[in-house]
């Protein structure tokens, strides 16, 4: 059994940032009521959305996103199988996707569409067109089961009695027959081929002896005259190593020349900035006859003095910057040099690793012809009596394995015609027909709604009255149909608890109460939710508050705060 028992959503359509969480298993009956758009059917698309990726109405999944927020779209839902407590998380704005078993992430290795096959199949073993049948009753996009096509109601109905894996089995089986067809195409190609080796071998056998000798010589001498040239590679190649040796040896003192250079830059920097200085004070000394700072006159002696000292530390700087630019020229052209001899190694190398890479496409070669050598020579042992028994011997084996294919032919035939839809899960399906169309007219009688309902093994339904006339679900007024619905709903938990397959604790009702059902007709059903024990959690979304609040257990109520939903405390 699936008991749910908590689901939580943030910024997931109308809801804010904050989570909306709801309980449950908390009572056997709820209602949840508030105004339209308030965000009473949210739980539903919430529901849908964490479970199986995509939401109970037709909502495109770039909407189901806060409008204001605008991310971090968060669904989880907690529940629990037999002994397991599971979590599954999903989100939109980052994407997420996670599933908890026991505290523990479940490995996520695999492509997000096997984790959602993992999640339904192995999990919940309840695809969502189940889900929605058997949990979720709603008024929007439900599709019941009577306006299902065909195939689509014979999926619910396999779900329901645990007999899907005979489709599973089926599609194995359709792998296993056309692995046999193949397996028996490539035992054919072996027979075929094995036949022709042996005939190909008596005729070869003397034919190949005489040639034999005269390849094997023609390959020693390939390899003779490739290792003489693997040797003149090689001569080459230390040469260049020897150079390229020689060439580094005069890259040592490249740091510290580069370092010198950089030192005689920092310094011709300084002394020009030095030489500046002293321009700019003789210009002051030219220009101004009295200090601009204290406005006291300048001797003519002490300009004169100033304006001497000052041009002898220019003389000075020039000299020491002619020098500083020999040196520097001299460092550059060492640097440009080194530089010269780089190129030259690289160089070098580049020929070294051209020449080593002949090397090894030269010694490839050899090993080639040699494998033809040996080739050649096994050539006398192969062509035997002793090998053209061998194979006489797999030909025996393939003749072997071709019986054991047709055997496996002949039971893949009798298992398809088993597996059929026509083959055991008709037998099944028909043992469960009387059972179904017993519970359904139940639960119809039980709303007061008397007529004879039965569904054939097509799954289509023949409805009879009172009167014997002849419906299908299509003639009903949409109350009528309401009560077929309801009907076909409490007969799929019940089935599904009788197989114990897809059994949940979680029945939602949403808006049934509000257009279809009369006063009558929501009575009889109030009494039926009411009937079905502590184990099953009715949730019924509704616009008629002030007529069923007494009629439920607890009672939750959506309001809009700030353009946001949430529920109200």
């Amino acid at each position: 059994m699936i008991h749910f028992t908590k689901v939580r959503w943030k910024n997931f359509l109308s809801t804010g940032n904050a989570f909306t969480e709801i309980q449950l298993d908390q009572n056997d009956s709820t209602l949840i009521v508030g105004e339209n758009g308030a965000g009473k059917s949210t739980m539903l698309d919430a529901l849908c959305f964490g479970l199986y990726g995509k939401p109970f109405r037709k909502v495109k999944k770039d909407q189901l996103i806060n409008s204001v927020n605008g991310r971090d779209v968060v669904v989880e839902i907690e529940f629990s199988v037999h002994d397991h407590q599971y979590v599954v998380r999903r989100g939109i704005k980052p994407s997420l996707f996670e599933i908890i078993e026991d505290g523990v992430l479940i490995d996520q290795d695999a492509a997000a569409r096997d984790y959602q096959d993992y999640l339904e199949k192995h999990i919940l073993k309840l695809s969502m067109k189940s889900f929605t049948q058997i949990v979720i009753l709603g008024s929007s996009s439900f599709v019941p089961f009577m306006q299902l096509t065909t195939n689509v109601r014979r999926e619910v109905i396999e779900d329901l009695l645990d007999i899907r894996v005979f489709s599973s089995m089926a599609l194995l089986l359709k792998d296993r027959v056309v692995t046999n067809r193949e397996e028996y195409k490539l035992n054919e190609q072996d027979i075929s081929y094995t036949q022709e080796s042996i005939k190909a071998q008596e005729k070869l056998r003397t034919e190949l002896d005489e040639k034999r000798a005269e390849k094997i010589e023609d390959f020693q001498e390939r390899i003779k005259q490739t290792q003489e040239s693997i040797a003149r590679e090689e001569a080459v190649a230390a040469v260049l190593g020897s150079s390229i040796e020689e060439l580094m040896e005069g890259l040592d003192d490249r740091d510290a020349v580069s370092a010198r250079v950089q030192k005689i830059l920092t310094l011709e920097k300084s002394l020009e900035s030095k030489k500046a200085n002293a321009r700019k004070s003789i210009k002051f000394y030219t220009e101004n006859d009295e200090c601009p700072t204290c406005t006291q006159h300048i001797d003519n002696n002490i300009k004169v003095e100033k304006i001497s000292e000052k041009e002898k530390a220019i003389e000075e700087v020039e000299t020491a910057l002619e020098k500083l630019s020999d040196e520097l020229a001299k460092g550059e052209d060492t640097l440009a040099a080194i530089s010269e001899v780089q190129r030259n190694i690289s160089q070098k190398q580049n020929d070294l690793s051209s020449k080593l890479n002949n090397i090894k496409v030269l010694q490839k070669e050899i090993s080639v012809y040699t494998k033809e050598i040996d080739s050649l020579n096994k050539t006398e042992s192969t062509y035997t009596e002793d090998n053209i028994t061998t194979l006489r011997s797999d030909l025996g084996r393939f003749l072997s394995v071709k019986e054991r294919i047709l055997r496996d032919k002949e039971m893949y035939e009798l298992a398809t015609v088993i597996l059929r839809d026509s083959g055991i899960k008709s037998r099944i399906i028909k043992q469960y027909i009387p059972v179904i169309n017993a519970l359904v007219n139940k639960y119809l009688a039980a709303m007061d709604f008397f007529v004879k309902f039965e569904l054939n093994e097509s799954f289509e339904e023949k409805i009879l009255s009172r009167h014997r006339d002849d419906f299908t679900y299509d003639s009903f007024s949409e109350g009528e149909k309401m009560r077929i619905d309801l009907a076909l709903l409490f007969t799929w938990r019940q089935i599904a608890k009788l197989k114990n397959s897809t059994n949940t604790n979680l029945l939602i009702l949403d808006e049934v109460f509000d257009s279809s059902l009369d006063t009558v007709g929501t009575e009889e059903f109030l009494k039926l939710i009411h009937e079905m024990g502590h184990e099953t959690n009715i949730f019924v979304i509704s616009h008629k508050g002030d007529q069923l609040f007494d009629k439920f257990r607890s009672v939750i109520k959506f309001k809009k705060v700030n353009n946001f939903s949430q529920v109200e405390k």
